[in-house]
């Protein structure tokens, strides 16, 4: 065995610790407690999920106690001294004695190994991967007597209750994501009835601005961005999504339903097609994936690495388990095998997205005003066509895109985009703000699917370029029956080379071979094949957009139906990319990948969860569906768990679990077991996983309210306040500051969903076509750019959400203060809240404590008045009549400003 260091010294104490108190004293040695840190730290690099050396793995019990490639039984339960570990880790021999080449085990750990397999060398699972227990306790005793026993046992007593301006600051931050508004503060301070808190608080739970603030977290985990990340990073339109959590919390979506939608929401019963396209929209969480539009890249490649994303992300977000390595691998340090990551994976491998540019499938939705004028719009040309055609399909799922494309089709309106394409050939990418195709040398193809061929006669091109070169229409095959071939002329000059200068469209019209007399008339796959003349070049021509034209279609015959249809396709539809199911005879087999590698094949898997947490029911599992269930099943043990440590996490700052994205072997212990447990019990049957009544217990509990104020003894003892002796007091996060400064200065603007938003950006000019009111939306709703995020968010530790992100870690920094007191809106806002100041006071004192408390809703010491006056005096001298403002940045910079 190698020897990994990791808290040798931790590790020897808790060794000595157990060996005085579990060896001596005759008690059962635990292989959890006592035996797996030992392991962890210096055994499983060599004989774990990575490596076997020996063919001996102490990562399962079955392979532990199975013979070793020596033909040795490494471990023989109940007899230490024919064991052949016990013989390796005592060996005087150095080309023997494990661990190899590292400084051997002390002799208390080699008696607590030899003590263990005396006993039975019983095996334990981890504390993670059993169901907590269901009792009493569970449901009744409360967050404050979990929390005092603790504290008894270490000998510390709780805080006392923060002040109500402390405590009303901190429960609005917490909940909403915002300062109180002068009415909600004014209202709770004054009122002195005995549940003016309770009140206050189903207050915030009750407001709107309770969903956006905790979209934030989850958008973290979602890895939410307006863009597809990797060299391009081209603009992506997922802002539903966003609306949809958003929407989600506020509605206080039952956790589990939450998880069936967005895991699984396109196969999920829906009676109309209002609820099936809500569905649709919550599957956008997996089409967060990020997208590589570069040129020359293999899409099967990357649709394969969004797999791996998936299983990781779906591994961290739901179960606090590290999964990114056993791609390669077995887990290093939990029971998780190689395969098993391939039979999750194989839940996501039938669905219809494949790393093409246009990002289908995407699900098309509409303004209200839009929709309305669409649905009038289509009710008038069907009034004036025959009926054969005016009737569309009565599935009651049809969306409204769905009905409009099929009415076109029908009237004989087939114009195609051309970048909206289904396969490509290798190069082939978009241009002109990804409204065109270019890269159409020669032999290069496109494909669209299920295109109706049915009385078309012609086909129109829109495009450019400088030169001539042929076009091809195929069927079914880039190489399939050659229905049309025309020579395209230049629309415009210049030299053939330059094709970033073709800004000159013209249109030209082909006859097309009729298909009446093919096998399959009707729908067809399509493939536009492009062929050189004269010149040879990477880029023949651009392609707009081509028109199929029926000549005995409606709109042929009708010009005022024509002008209607063109008004009906003008209509602005709002595309996000959903998750949809290939049909079964289209499903693709899973295989492992050898090494992690999408090209080199092994056994075929079948899907499947793996069989080591917890007490999966012996059924099979087929569709995302059936996971995302047992996901939220009572076999499951994780899920409830790492739920409920996150919400405790952002009102705590730290978790029950400090490690929330590892609830495995090398994880953190939790600092309160007991209540972990207990909250995970109570969320998922007592509040029947409702969010809003799971936070409401904690807020409402003595724990949350404590005072921050802490000694200098207990500060040493128990800096992190891990054992929760006093209230939370931690630094806001990124968008928290950022809203603060806009609300208490009046500048929030306070819209509620919709496109994502571009504020002053100095990393970019795009903010200088926004419209001034959308500058100062919530931070929530900042367009984010994977390859250039939101510079002073990421200064404040935002994730750049190229992967999912389950905590932020919170640095301190001189950047964050030069932010703060210079960004551009830290400055407006600081201008706005000297105004108010200045309306708010006669005398320069009354000034300074308007602003004092318009943030933090009590008076300033006279100790801090003093040095906001003299600040003030400072300010006046050097910078005439800005003074005032300079004192409302720094109350902006304060300390407890920016802490809760």
């Amino acid at each position: 065995m190698r020897y990994f260091w990791l808290g040798g010294l931790a590790l020897t104490a808790t060794v000595a610790a157990c060996t005085v108190g579990g060896l001596f004293g005759g008690k059962r040695i635990s292989y959890n407690e006592q035996i797996r840190p030992i392991v962890n730290a210096k055994c499983i690099t060599c004989h774990g999920g990575i490596k076997k050396s020996g063919n001996f793995s102490m990562l399962f019990r079955e392979e532990a106690l199975a013979k070793a490639k020596s033909g040795k039984y490494a471990i023989v339960p109940g007899d230490a001294d024919a064991s052949e570990l016990v013989k390796r880790l005592v060996s005087d021999d150095p080309e023997l004695r494990m661990p190899l080449e590292h400084p051997p085990l002390s002799k208390d750990e080699i008696n607590l190994i030899r003590d263990w397999i005396d006993q039975g060398a019983e095996w334990e699972d981890h504390w993670a991967y059993l169901p907590p227990k269901r009792g009493t306790d569970a449901t009744t005793k409360s967050i404050d007597t979990f929390v005092r026993e603790r504290l008894e046992q270490e000998g510390l007593k709780p805080a006392p209750e923060a002040d109500r301006a402390t405590l009303l600051r901190r429960v609005s931050l917490d909940l909403t994501g915002l300062p109180p508004t002068h009415q909600q503060a004014t209202r709770f301070l004054r009122d002195t009835s005995p549940n003016a808190y309770e009140k206050l608080v189903d207050t915030l739970l009750a407001s709107p601005r309770f969903g956006e603030r905790w979209a934030s977290m989850w958008l973290d985990l979602a890895r939410y961005a307006d863009s597809k990340g990797y060299e391009k990073d081209l603009e992506r339109s997922i802002w539903t999504y966003r609306d949809w959590v958003i929407d989600a919390f506020n509605r206080d979506l039952p956790f589990d339903r939450f998880t069936l939608e967005q895991l699984a929401g396109d196969l999920l019963p829906a009676t109309d097609a209002a609820t099936y396209q809500r569905n649709l929209i919550a599957t956008a969480f997996h089409r967060n994936t990020m997208a590589n539009d570069e040129g020359g890249t293999n899409d099967e490649e990357f649709r394969n690495m969004a797999l791996i994303d998936r299983v990781s992300t779906t591994f961290e977000v739901w179960q606090g388990t590290t999964m990114s390595c056993v791609q390669c691998h077995s887990h290093p340090y939990d029971p998780i095998r190689h395969a098993d990551f391939y039979k999750f994976l194989a839940f996501f491998n039938n669905t219809e997205d494949r790393d093409i540019y246009n990002e289908k499938p995407k699900l098309s939705t509409f303004t209200p005003d839009n929709e309305q004028y669409l649905r009038r719009l289509m009710g008038w040309i069907r009034q004036r066509v025959p009926a054969e055609v005016a009737t569309l399909p009565s599935d009651p799922l049809t969306g409204l895109g769905e009905q409009r494309s099929e009415l076109l089709s029908r009237v004989g309106y087939r114009r195609i985009e051309a970048e909206d394409f289904d396969s490509t050939s290798r190069h082939i990418e978009l241009w002109d703000n990804q409204t065109a195709i270019m890269q159409t040398t020669e032999g290069a193809f496109v494909g669209y699917d299920n295109v109706d061929l049915t009385g078309v006669s012609a086909i129109t091109y829109r495009y450019t370029t400088s030169f001539s070169s042929f076009i091809e229409l195929h069927l079914d095959r880039p190489d399939g029956p050659l229905i049309s071939r025309t020579k395209i002329p230049a629309t415009q000059d210049g030299a053939p080379g330059q094709w970033y200068n073709w800004k000159t469209y013209g249109t030209h019209r082909a006859t097309v071979q009729p298909t009446s007399g093919l096998t399959r008339p009707g729908r067809h796959t399509v493939f536009l094949v492009f062929r050189k003349d004269k010149e040879f070049r990477s880029d023949l021509v651009h392609i707009d957009w081509f028109h199929l034209d029926v000549p005995q279609a409606p709109i042929s015959r009708n010009p005022a139906l024509r002008d209607s249809v063109e008004r009906l396709t003008s209509i602005p539809a709002i595309t996000t990319p959903v998750m949809r199911e290939r049909p079964a005879h289209r499903a693709r087999q899973a295989h492992v990948f050898i090494r992690g590698n999408w090209l080199t094949k092994g056994q075929p898997v079948q899907p499947d969860v793996p069989r080591t947490i917890g007490n999966v029911a012996d059924k099979t599992m087929q569709t995302r569906l059936d996971m995302a269930r047992w996901l939220v099943s009572r076999e499951n043990p994780l899920t409830a768990r790492v739920m409920v440590n996150r919400f405790w996490e952002q009102l705590f700052g730290y978790g029950l679990v400090e490690t929330l994205e590892d609830f495995g072997t090398m994880g953190g212990r939790p600092s309160h077991p007991e209540l972990l447990d207990a909250l995970a019990v109570r969320f998922q049957d007592t509040y029947r996983w409702s969010m809003k009544k799971l936070l409401r217990e904690l807020v409402l509990s003595a724990t949350y309210r404590q005072s921050a104020l802490v000694s200098k003894d207990l500060q040493e003892r128990d800096p992190r306040n891990r054992l929760l002796a006093r209230g939370p007091r931690v630094r806001l996060s990124a968008e928290q500051i950022r809203d603060q400064a806009l609300a208490v200065s009046g500048l929030l603007n306070p819209a509620i969903g919709g496109p994502s938003v571009r504020p002053f950006n100095p990393t970019n000019d795009g903010w200088k076509n926004e419209k001034p009111e959308s500058r100062h939306r919530r931070a929530l709703y900042t367009f984010w750019q994977r390859t250039n995020p939101y510079p002073s968010m990421v200064t404040f530790d935002s994730p750049q959400r190229n992967l999912c992100v389950s905590r932020r870690i919170r640095t301190n920094t001189p950047l964050q203060a030069l932010t703060t007191l210079n960004d551009t809106v830290y400055v407006e806002a600081a201008q706005h809240l000297a105004r108010y100041m200045q309306r708010r006071g006669r005398t320069l004192p009354e000034q300074i404590s308007a602003g004092y408390q318009r943030i933090l809703f009590r008076q300033p010491s006279p100790a801090k008045l003093m040095l906001l006056k003299q600040l003030y005096a400072e300010a006046t001298i050097t910078t005439d009549k800005k003074g005032l403002t300079l004192v409302a940045n720094a109350i902006l910079n304060l300390d407890e400003t920016l802490t809760k």
